[in-house]
């Protein structure tokens, strides 16, 4: 009879050990799981190459993937390479080297920038293109408004503005750069399409403030006289509008921005600008982070996202 109670107790004892046994790994895995996944989120590196800090509009497109980044937990490495292609190549190697889980391209050069993202590719680095687009390479998705649409808005507006007859100067980005070849294209879709309408004057400024008023100061003397300018961005439009002050010519003449800066929104406020078209920076930024999201978490992401265009004209 001992021998039973005591074969009971032991066989009563083993099991329950056994039970206790496997309910904890299963506790602790769940447990183990949720800090490993949490550990994943803070541990995701973002590389974000910027072709310039020395343009407004650039700089909040970087502080809106910043933010979003911060509130993601992501670190996000930032590098400005001022308009030099050769700068920016650095920068992405210098990015690469840093074990980024993702790299975000604002390219300076639409072509030059490829060299770059094939670094990014061998390496096994995902990469999204803000902004401005790629010549090549593999690139996950692009972020940007739609440049040829906002190129077209301008022209349009235009060409209401002069009731489609008239001589327009056209200050264009850098060459190379994907907006400045698509919003020059939206924008000769609609102008030259108008027989009433001449574009006397195409010259690069390269996005620059002070490079659209000294530009535009040589427009005036060489060209005469005109009726619209349409700059590629609204540094080089704020530049033009000096020189025209200058000259007391800007109330004869309609200019047109593009990007919606602070600056460009207080001068159509105030007359200065006609309009200029708003492509909200900060919501590319946004949305190029929660790309890397899903990128990282090996979500689908569309090859293309847009962000909407708004014309400010008051």
């Amino acid at each position: 009879m001992k021998k039973q109670l005591l074969v009971s107790f032991t066989l009563g004892l083993f099991l329950f050990l056994v039970a206790c046994s496997t309910e904890a790994p299963g506790e602790a895995s769940d447990g183990s799981d949720e800090s490993n996944n949490e550990k994943a989120s803070e541990d995701v590196k973002v590389g974000l190459s910027i072709s310039t800090l020395n343009n407004p509009f650039f700089v909040t497109l970087r502080d809106g993937a910043e933010a979003s980044a911060k509130e993601s937990g992501y670190e996000i490495i930032t590098f400005d390479a001022q308009n030099d292609p050769s700068t920016q190549l650095s920068d992405i190697e210098d990015l690469l080297q840093q074990d980024i889980d993702v790299l975000l391209i604002n390219p300076v050069d639409s072509n030059a920038v490829v060299s770059a993202i094939e670094l990014a590719n061998d390496a096994n680095v995902p990469v999204i293109t803000v902004d401005r687009s790629a010549g090549g390479g593999e690139v996950v998705t692009h972020i940007a408004s739609d440049n040829v649409e906002g190129g077209e808005m301008a022209g349009d507006f235009i060409a209401e503005q002069l009731k489609e007859t008239g001589k327009i100067v056209e200050l264009q980005g850098i060459a190379g750069a994907s907006a400045t070849r698509e919003r020059g294209e939206g924008f000769h879709h609609i102008v030259d399409e108008l027989e009433g309408i001449e574009v006397v004057a195409s010259q690069s400024a390269n996005f620059d403030r002070t490079e659209g008023l000294s530009v535009m100061e040589n427009i005036l003397q060489s060209v005469g006289d005109f009726h619209a300018v349409f700059a590629h961005n609204d540094e080089m439009a704020l530049g033009a509008v000096e020189a025209l002050q200058a000259q007391g010519l800007l109330d004869n003449v309609v200019v047109v921005g593009f990007d919606a800066t602070d600056d460009a929104v207080a001068a159509v406020e105030e007359g200065s600008m006609d309009a200029t078209i708003a492509q909200q920076p900060g919501l590319i930024g946004e949305r190029a982070i929660a790309a890397v999201g899903k990128i990282v978490k090996g979500e689908k992401v569309e090859g293309f996202i847009p962000v909407e265009l708004q014309m400010v004209t008051e």
